[in-house]
């Protein structure tokens, strides 16, 4: 199986295959992966003209018969990366780098540098335009290939996944492009990237900051030794993105540049942008994300954008419970980490789809009316939906209270989670900011893509003792929590989740992290799932906010933007809407839910450096009271009328 992702040359070494074989339709098949009917055969480094004169580097892999290529026709698949075509697919175990599985069963296979990166020459930018359109260049130039049929199907992980979007987004009428298989893919890149709340996401971006500089340095010398001019050549120009790239933006960033803000810069590199493009061109695409992965918020967001724009309404809006979802547009969220989702084997479901809209062979994979296919935590299997959220969870609110909860919470306060908002006039918990908290969490090992996780089972989403028990996080002045009583019955939480925390500050900025928690009856706290938000961002955009039908919002969007930001009065009571990213778990008998509070998210997130100097010292006083009702905004429902 062929592979790509973020830290992919780390791949190898920590991760493999778990679900090999397998068929992730959301329905029974007549159809069944077909037997391996030819062999193999490789042309390495091809180049391929950009508009500007940019020399890109491609492999074709093709049908072979007798040692030669087969005269097809073929579809071609075409997938995209700035990790090098030959040294990571061979750390992924593709030995060549080419899918040969979908080689051997009738598709020419294309892998491609981006520009600036492996063997092509140009300068890398992240997602920049100029890659955008050579995406559009390489598809044309790929269907017009030798033995082509003329359709291209996209694929890919990770950045090669948000490729796919971008490059369908380039095209037009008439596009050759027939089908896409992105695999956790991002919606937004500013908010399911680089930034968590308008706090910077330093663990990722420092990760991916260093790897970039690293293999981008190695991969000429490593995918073609055999010209060293050509390669000293491209070394130098990869030499050179390294300055002018790579460390300015994190720099910008971390100074409160314009790319700190969700400005220009991100928006012209964001998938959502593309959406639209994907429906008019009526290219099919099956999304697959995890519950763990850092684009955990983006991944069902694109399916419900998907599905809107096919059914004329807004990209931003939640899906309506009258309009049919399409087989067209599939979601697959399965238990990963972003590494342990790129170690599944999809190659079945792959050709499947590849198969229906690129062959037109009645496969059956978009013959079904529940397209959402989505693993249920804490249930542990797959259950099939007709939309995200499921329709059958409604909105319940749960009010933070005064304790104690009698749940064994080791936090300064341990506040109580009610379903009847407070009646007293006075009640707040006090917590103050540490620009440090707990190391040990899930928030690490999710930005860390999944470093971390126990090597012995890369699927298993408690393999690091960090994500099993928040306990360290719940600790310490800066930690508060608020836990609902025993639940009697299984419930299933499902879709966003808001926090709506009413405080005061003495300092004009503050910082809130606020995960949900599945609390055992021995009180073993799992998290479940996590948000951010610097107060100073607050600021809501109720158009593209979800509301639900009692009023209060499920998903707040925040413009983040320098003209949406504002200080925090201090001393003054101010509302915050804290997103937290998506989940779809159960929660057993006798389980209970719980909202912890932190005031930092170290380091995974940090301020920026004028944003710092705003938090210091600040102490905060979380309101609980009658005029001050702060609460969770959750979609729930018993577990019998979701997953029976």
């Amino acid at each position: 199986m062929h592979t790509h992702g973020f830290l992919k040359a780390f791949l190898a070494l920590t991760a493999t295959a778990a679900a090999c074989g397998t068929l992730f339709t959301g329905t029974t098949l007549a159809w069944s992966p077909e037997a391996a009917t030819y062999g193999v055969v490789e042309q390495q480094n091809v180049p391929v003209m950009m508009s500007d004169g940019t020399v890109l580097r491609a492999n074709i892999y093709s049908p072979a018969t007798g040692g030669v290529a087969a005269p097809g026709p073929f579809p071609v698949l075409l997938t995209q990366t700035p990790y090098g075509k030959d040294t990571a697919g061979a750390a992924a175990g593709g030995g060549t780098g080419e899918d040969s599985y979908l080689v051997q069963r009738g598709y020419i296979d294309v892998v491609a540098d981006v520009r600036g990166t492996g063997d092509s020459g140009g300068e890398f930018g992240f997602f920049d335009p100029a890659q955008q359109q050579d995406g559009a260049t390489l598809v044309r130039w790929a269907a017009a290939l030798p033995h082509s049929d003329g359709k291209v199907g996209l694929y890919g992980d990770s950045y090669l996944g948000i490729n796919q979007l971008l490059t369908v987004g380039q095209l037009g009428p008439n596009s050759p492009v027939k089908a896409i298989f992105p695999v956790i893919s991002a919606n937004d890149l500013y908010r399911d990237t680089a930034f968590d709340g308008g706090l910077i996401n330093i663990e990722f971006g420092a990760l991916y900051v260093g790897l970039t500089g690293s293999v981008n340095e190695v991969n000429p010398v490593a995918e073609n030794p055999s010209d060293p001019l050509d390669t000293f050549e491209v070394e130098l120009q990869h030499t050179a993105d390294l300055a002018s790239f790579d460390l300015p933006l994190l720099l910008n960033t971390t100074f409160d540049g314009d790319q700190a803000y969700d400005g220009a810069y991100w928006q012209a590199r964001s998938p959502i942008a593309a959406l639209a493009q994907v429906v008019r061109d009526h290219v099919p695409a099956y999304l697959v994300g995890g519950w763990y992965d850092i684009f955990q918020r983006g991944e069902p967001l694109n399916f419900t954008g998907l599905q809107n724009l096919l059914a004329g309404r807004s990209v931003y809006a939640p899906m309506s419970s009258t309009s049919p979802s399409s087989g067209r547009y599939q979601l697959l969220m399965g238990p990963w980490y972003h590494l342990t989702a790129s170690s599944q084997d999809f190659d079945p479901t792959m050709l499947a789809w590849f198969d229906r809209w690129l062959k037109n062979e009645a496969t059956g994979i978009d013959h079904t009316t529940t397209p959402a296919h989505l693993y249920l935590l804490g249930a542990n299997k797959y259950v099939d939906q007709t939309q995200w959220p499921p329709a059958s969870l409604k909105p319940t609110t749960w009010y933070l209270g005064a304790g104690p909860s009698g749940s064994g919470a080791t936090s300064q306060n341990d506040g109580t989670l009610s379903s009847s908002p407070p009646t007293a006039a006075t009640g707040a918990d006090q917590a103050v900011y540490l620009p440090a908290n707990a190391p040990c969490s899930r928030e690490l090992e999710q930005w860390s893509m999944g470093a971390f996780i126990d090597v012995t089972s890369p699927s298993n989403p408690n393999g690091d003792p960090c994500a099993q028990n928040d306990a360290l996080t719940e600790t310490g002045p800066g930690a508060l929590t608020y836990t609902s009583p025993p639940l009697h019955q299984s419930t299933v939480l499902g879709g966003p989740v808001d926090a709506t925390i009413y405080a005061t500050s003495t300092r004009p900025d503050t910082e809130w992290v606020a995960t949900l928690e599945d609390v055992a009856p021995d009180g073993t706290a799992t998290p479940i799932t996590t948000g951010a938000l610097l107060g100073s961002q607050r600021a809501v955009n109720a158009s593209r906010s979800w509301t639900e039908p009692d009023g209060r919002m499920i998903l707040p969007y925040h413009p983040y933007t320098a003209q949406s930001k504002r200080p925090v009065p201090t001393g003054t009571v101010t509302r915050f809407d804290i997103e937290i990213r998506p989940t779809f778990a159960e929660l057993a008998t006798g389980h209970r839910l719980r909202l912890t509070l932190t005031t930092s998210d170290l380091p995974a997130l940090i301020p920026t450096a004028s944003d710092a100097t705003n938090l210091v010292g600040g102490v905060y006083q979380v309101q609980r009271n009658q005029a001050a009702a702060s609460y969770v905004e959750v979609l729930s429902a018993p577990a019998s009328q979701v997953a029976p």
